[in-house]
């Protein structure tokens, strides 16, 4: 049996955020969660899980969990389509407007920070995107890309992720069109929206978590999956999924599945060291440290325990 919100969650908590590390659990914790906590649905705040057909390489929530609790955001797009931060903002905003009114609570949960970001704090103030501009930039390389915005703003510079080019040529278009260090925009976010919680793994542990994660997700049918989308053409944001460009390789035979799963495993550490880099900037968040012996329900409750 559950308990409704009014009874676990004081007065005035609009929204949960429960973020982590990709392989730290969040997702399995936020199902958790809402069903302590009764009248809850879950928002994904994931810039991949958005896609239809690709269930097991976004891991997306199973079927298994979005019958125990009701998932908003999840596998409604295209892979043709793209998505956007903005855009994903905006329809979490809806959702979250719509279930407060009827009483429910949003547990958000998913690991794309920029997504996270805009549905917590609001949509950034920063310069939207110039077409002209923004071509421009994609031309150049990663390095040249890099250079400019060292030039333009180097402590902004320094503060950016330099090995992802999407971000490296978005921040350096957000320097130029603004006249502003990007330390400007990323000072004048609005008050966090809801109360938020980091899964804290050690790194030894997330990075085993991973390995067998990336072994069921093929035993699975991720190859199969990623197979069937050949002919089609992905969108920019689809053909960034974790994992994608390694099971394509595999297609093609350019590496042995052995070398298939060390790759995804090395892509997704990688990813998850970038993500507990910009997990731990934001200061309004409450770590809860995950144990190897913690189940997700236990986690939950613990979260359960501080909101009350």
């Amino acid at each position: 049996m559950t308990t409704s919100p009014q009874s676990c969650v004081p007065h005035g908590t609009k929204s949960v955020f429960i973020l982590g590390s990709t392989g730290s659990g969040k997702s399995a914790v936020a199902v958790e969660l809402a069903e302590i906590l009764g009248n809850a649905e879950i928002i994904s705040t994931d810039a991949y899980q958005v896609y239809k057909r690709m269930p097991i390489i976004t891991a997306a929530p199973t079927q298994e969990e979005m019958l125990r609790v009701k998932h908003h955001l999840v596998g409604f797009m295209e892979p043709t389509e793209n998505n956007d931060a903005a855009e994903h903002a905006r329809r979490a905003e809806q959702i979250s407007t719509k279930l407060q009114k009827g009483g429910m609570l949003p547990v958000h949960t998913g690991g794309s920070g920029l997504y996270v970001k805009f549905i917590s704090h609001g949509i950034s103030p920063a310069p939207p995107s110039d077409a002209a501009l923004r071509e421009e930039l994609n031309a150049l390389t990663l390095e040249e890309a890099v250079a400019r915005l060292r030039e333009a703003d180097p402590e902004g510079a320094a503060a950016t992720d330099l090995c992802n080019q999407r971000y490296v040529v978005r921040n350096l278009e957000i320097v130029l069109l603004g006249g502003k260090p990007l330390s400007y925009w990323r000072n004048n976010w609005q008050e966090p929206r809801g109360t938020g919680f980091w899964i804290v793994r050690d790194t030894a542990e997330l990075d085993a978590r991973i390995a067998r994660r990336t072994e069921q997700m093929l035993r699975d049918g991720a190859i199969d999956e990623v197979a069937a989308l050949q002919g089609l053409t992905l969108s920019t944001t689809a053909s960034k999924t974790l994992g994608l460009s390694q099971v394509q390789d595999y297609l093609k035979g350019r590496c042995t599945r052995s070398e298939l799963v060390s790759a995804i495993s090395l892509a997704t550490r990688q990813y998850a060291k970038r993500q507990r880099t910009w997990l731990r900037r934001e200061k309004w968040l409450t770590p809860i440290p995950a144990g190897a012996g913690d189940t997700p329900r236990q986690l939950a409750e613990k979260i359960a325990a501080s909101l009350r």
